[in-house]
């Protein structure tokens, strides 16, 4: 008697073998692109080891903890100290800015660009957050992250009649890859608090209502902690 020819359940299988890796190419190519558009759970301490120069900084964090509510739930305060990560961008004018030239001031830095939903929506409330408590102790740092930069971004600010805010942008986005690296920026919008010494108080790794009651009495709590 013949044996069975095995060629048809082979094929079958070789067929079902390579849908497997078609799916499994298309989900991950998914995946890829949605980790540029959204964010999502990060560890709070990741990327980075313990600064103790900065412990001062995590008593303030501890008392922001109970604040991290309503409009402000996100929040994730730190749980150990580290510095924030060092970080360069430009002005309006093409001017090199750095993060360190603003140490003195509670800060908060916003990532964002014209192309991201949530980002265009919070503007508002961060141009009205650097309105409000903007000044020598407190400024609020929105970098745009539009790769042809300029024009685009700017005209944007303008149509939503912007007042407060500064112009900064990175069309490098050299600061977004950075944060990234360091856990801080999973996806735009993303938002770190740093205090008058440098160090970080959490960050935000979503979108925010920042002219909110919640909002301003976490910053308020970051300025008296320092």
């Amino acid at each position: 008697m013949t044996a069975p020819n095995p060629e048809p359940t082979t094929r079958v299988h070789w067929l079902r073998r390579a849908r497997y890796f078609v799916l499994a190419a298309f989900l991950g190519t998914v995946a890829g692109f949605a980790g540029v558009y959204l964010t999502g759970g990060l560890s709070r301490n990741a990327g980075v080891a313990p600064d103790e120069s900065c412990v001062n900084s995590t008593l303030t964090a501890k008392r922001l903890v109970p604040l991290a509510k309503g409009e402000v739930a996100a929040f994730a305060p730190n749980e150990t100290p580290r510095r924030a990560t060092p970080l360069e961008f430009k002005d309006g004018a093409g001017r090199t800015v750095s993060l360190a030239e603003f140490k003195g001031r509670v800060v908060l830095v916003n990532l964002w660009a014209t192309w991201c939903v949530p980002c265009r929506k919070e503007m508002p409330a961060l141009d009205e957050l650097e309105q409000k408590l903007g000044g020598k102790d407190f400024a609020v740092l929105a970098i745009n992250l539009d790769q042809r930069g300029g024009d685009k971004p700017k005209r944007f600010l303008q149509e939503i009649k912007v007042k407060g805010l500064v112009y900064y942008e990175d069309p490098t986005t050299n600061v977004f890859q950075k944060l990234k690296a360091a856990g801080r920026a999973p996806g735009l919008p993303s938002t770190i608090l740093i205090d008058r010494q440098g160090c970080e108080l959490g960050f935000m790794p979503a979108p925010a209502e920042w002219a909110s009651e919640d909002a301003l009495t976490l910053i308020r709590a970051a300025l008296a902690g320092n």
